[in-house]
């Protein structure tokens, strides 16, 4: 078990995969940090600052059923090549026009938009294609490493946007595009899938062909929405800034550490389970990771202390990886592969849809009953979440391996 992450990143594919997917996701978060900073420098209007997080989530939105059926029909690696491309081209865009001084605020609205479109299509459709370039017992390692690098990149990228754009507001954009063109590189690198995509006309029944497949399969519907309303219950990171100076009293570089915990506990536990991967029971383990998930919350709803709350948010960012990684592992493993792209795609507005439904949750929750008691009742409702899923779904706790 201990050689099970080194064989797979044996497999130069994966590697291209890996390096493609890291790439693109700094360059992205690297840029919307830097575009944050962009706006509010201009406006100095708190409420742009949400309108970014809208330009990227409503494409998203909008286009998820199209964007399945399109990564179903084309060559996937050149629907991702497309979409970095795009990325690379707004970001040069972007540097043009505040090299040049001609680029206003509206545009920097447009290129969010644009990027956002781009994601839309660039992540389901990236997530459809591993399962085609590592063989299938090596898919949870896979998945494993994958998320391990992915969480990785989501501490990178932040804060290397914010050092980039204090070297200077062009910076940031350059290096975002410099990425863009490397991951798209990475994602060209790996070989053309054996069996090539097959094409066949688009249609209201084709479009929504994924949303039947998982309504029709238990267990995937059951997997799909227990995260779905974990995460929409459990928001409390969206809090963290409210903890760290109301209830922590411990200032700005405390809401640095709460907010990088829970990605150092998901971190862990991928490289834990690259080297340990789950071999049985893994519907009840998932059920647990959820349950841990939303008593970690609650314990961190009442901690006045930084030491235990940063403890919290580590294992809760474990928990949820634990979930993360057997969820994805079925949703592959169940699904053909000529409808990956459309079963990803709704899995990723699943996702999107959660966690920007869930930070808006816990805002609102905590306006109307304050902090703390909105964070609790988000682990509360998690909790109780599992207890209702294992008998509205009786097939999840069943699945002992992770072939369903």
């Amino acid at each position: 078990m201990s050689s099970a992450a080194p064989s797979v990143l044996r497999l130069p594919a994966f590697r291209h995969f890996l390096a493609s997917r890291a790439l693109s996701s700094m360059a992205f978060q690297g840029a919307s940090v830097a575009i944050g900073w962009l706006v509010y420098d201009r406006t100095r209007n708190p409420f742009d600052l949400g309108l970014v997080g809208l330009a990227q989530f409503v494409p998203m939105l909008l286009l998820t059923f199209l964007v399945g059926h399109v990564a179903d029909q084309f060559d996937r690696r050149r629907i991702a090549l497309i979409c970095q491309g795009v990325q690379a081209a707004t970001m040069l865009v972007v540097v043009l026009g505040l090299w040049q001084g001609w680029l206003p605020t509206w545009g920097i609205f447009v290129a969010v938009t644009t990027m956002g479109a781009a994601v839309a299509f660039e992540r389901p459709t990236m997530a459809a294609l591993l399962p085609g370039i590592v063989p299938q017992e090596k898919l949870q390692t896979a998945i494993a490493t994958s998320t391990s690098v992915m969480q990785t990149a989501l501490i990178i990228g932040p804060s290397l946007g914010g050092l980039l754009y204090g070297l200077g507001p062009l910076a940031p954009f350059l290096v975002s595009g410099a990425f863009f063109v490397v991951a798209g590189y990475n994602v060209v690198s790996i070989p053309r899938p054996a069996t090539p995509a097959r094409r066949s006309p688009m249609t209201l029944d084709s479009v929504f062909a994924g949303v039947r497949f998982i309504w029709s399969r238990p267990v995937m519907l059951g997997t799909l929405s227990l995260d779905l309303f974990a995460v929409l219950l459990g928001g409390a990171t969206a809090l963290l800034p409210v903890y760290a100076r109301d209830i922590l009293e411990a200032g700005p570089v405390a809401l640095g550490v709460l907010r990088t915990s829970p990605a150092i506990g998901a971190v862990a536990m991928s490289l834990f389970l690259t080297r340990f991967p789950l071999r049985r029971g893994v519907g009840r383990k998932m059920l647990w990771a959820v349950a841990v998930f939303g008593a970690a919350t609650i314990v961190f709803a009442f901690s006045t202390s930084v030491v235990l709350s940063v403890a919290m948010l580590v294992v809760l960012g474990a928990a949820d990886t634990v979930s993360v990684v057997i969820r994805s592992s079925l949703v592959q493993l169940l699904t053909p592969d000529e409808m990956r792209g459309r079963v990803n795609a709704v899995n990723s507005l699943f996702i999107g849809t959660s966690n920007q439904l869930g930070e808006f949750e816990s805002g609102v929750l905590a306006g109307l009953i304050g902090p703390v008691a909105a964070v609790a009742f988000g682990g509360i409702g998690t909790i109780a979440v599992v207890l209702a899923w294992t008998q509205l779904f009786p097939a999840l706790p069943k699945v002992d391996t992770l072939a369903g």
